[in-house]
């Protein structure tokens, strides 16, 4: 049986990966493509669980970090490791990219840890395709305060996502065959286009 594709989403806060997710399942799939959508942190139990800890709980980075990595784990041997293996095409909302960003980024961690990190948590796991919803962040600051109760990443201020969007910036330029770039700054359906045009090239 052949592996499937695994696709994950990522941008800051506001840029609008999220309300595009659903669609591009829906889009596989009428082109004949088993998919399940996911998100990180989360996709099981005990990640859902270490998420709620890691939104709203105060804590230093280093901390943060881990339990991001905890929860990364079990979400790849429970559910998306199976899943490829069945051949089943994974949408991920969010995966390693974005602790590269929010953490090492955002909250200054070093980058040489979460390296590490991702070595032992992932051994080698990395997206067939990252579609980067990039979107200034003043932009984005506007899109979340008229969107939902921010959680403890959302009320950082505009400095701490600039600093978020450089890493994503960075992790694009470091490996540009794996990252789409999204111009989330767009109209929805112009980005949706984009959406369809980048996950067009999987075979």
């Amino acid at each position: 049986m052949k592996t499937g594709h695994f696709i994950t989403f990522e941008g800051i806060d506001g840029a609008g990966k999220t309300s595009h997710i659903e669609a591009a399942g829906a889009w596989l799939r009428e082109r004949g493509h088993a998919v399940e959508l996911t998100r990180e942190p989360g996709g099981t139990e005990l990640a859902e669980a270490l998420r709620e800890l890691i939104l709203r709980r105060p804590m230093d980075a280093l901390t943060e970090s881990l339990l991001v990595f905890a929860a990364r784990r079990d979400h790849l041997k429970q559910f998306i490791e199976p899943a490829l293996a069945r051949g089943v095409t994974v949408i991920c909302d969010r995966f390693t990219d974005a602790t590269f960003a929010y953490q090492g980024g955002g909250r200054g961690f070093d980058a040489s840890v979460l390296t590490q990190l991702e070595g032992w948590v992932q051994q080698g796991r990395q997206p067939d395709q990252t579609l980067w919803f990039d979107l200034a962040p003043a932009v984005a600051a506007k899109r979340r305060a008229a969107a939902r109760e921010p959680d403890r990443f959302e009320v950082q201020d505009l400095a701490f996502f600039e600093r978020v969007h450089a890493g994503y910036a960075a992790r694009a330029q470091a490996q540009p065959l794996r990252f789409a770039r999204i111009d989330a700054s767009l109209a929805q359906d112009a980005v949706r286009a984009q959406v369809q045009a980048a996950l067009g090239r999987l075979q």
